[in-house]
């Protein structure tokens, strides 16, 4: 059996859903935006040059979870992934998503954003397993902080061996172990696994993949050959 793991942002989405969810909340009132969008901005382009702290940025954006009600949050929740992620979702991505479950693999979504907005978008993958940054809660509400160790660069092998074990398996029990990352960020699990492929990579993990004979695939443009 394979297993299958997927980043999510500008990966299996056409786009970030991170950055996507504080613009939704600036749409919304929730933030101001003459300041929010500025610093949502400049943590996107720390993310995407490889210089975020991960901890500075899980209080930017889980914060808002803590001070409103979860029935707002989960009506907010419903109309961004209608608005703001539907149009983020391409034939490409599902039809690979559908090739490794086809083929028996073992699939599950492995990305740093949290898992309130990113549960219903593993829905629409058709994905069970989701292996995310945890918002904590307490007494049924969010804390505005992080349970345990975020998803993010190492700590996304660390969540993943977690989850395995859970299911009473290792990276040992797998013929061969896919992920498919766009960032440089996930540089520590693509290493890490028999099958690293770069999706729409950025200029550092294009050059990796390029030096180490990784397969590069163009799932928002035009594909190139990473079959399963």
């Amino acid at each position: 059996m394979d297993l299958s793991l997927f980043d999510l942002d500008n990966t299996l989405l056409a786009g970030d859903s991170d950055f996507e969810w504080a613009q939704f909340l600036i749409e919304q009132g929730v933030f101001d935006a003459e300041v929010y969008s500025a610093r949502n901005a400049a943590f996107y382009a720390q993310y995407r040059n490889g210089t975020l702290d991960i901890n500075e940025f899980l209080e930017f954006q889980l914060r808002p979870l803590a001070r409103h009600q979860r029935s707002e949050l989960e009506r907010w929740q419903a109309l961004f992934v209608q608005t703001r992620i539907m149009p983020l979702v391409r034939a490409p991505a599902l039809e690979l998503v559908r090739q490794h479950q086809q083929s028996g693999a073992l699939c599950a979504i492995v990305t740093a954003t949290n898992s309130f907005v990113t549960a219903p978008i593993a829905r629409l993958f058709d994905i069970a397993h989701l292996i995310a940054t945890v918002p904590a809660q307490q007494d049924g509400r969010f804390t505005g902080a992080p349970r345990g160790l975020p998803a993010f660069r190492e700590g996304k092998i660390a969540r993943t061996e977690s989850w395995l074990e859970s299911l009473g398996l290792h990276w040992s029990s797998f013929s061969r172990v896919w992920f498919y990352s766009d960032s440089l960020n996930d540089l520590p699990l693509l290493n890490r696994v028999t099958h690293p492929v770069a999706v729409d990579p950025d200029e550092t993990l294009a050059a990796h993949a390029k030096l180490h004979g990784w397969p590069i695939l163009a799932l928002h443009s035009a594909a190139t050959d990473a079959s399963c």
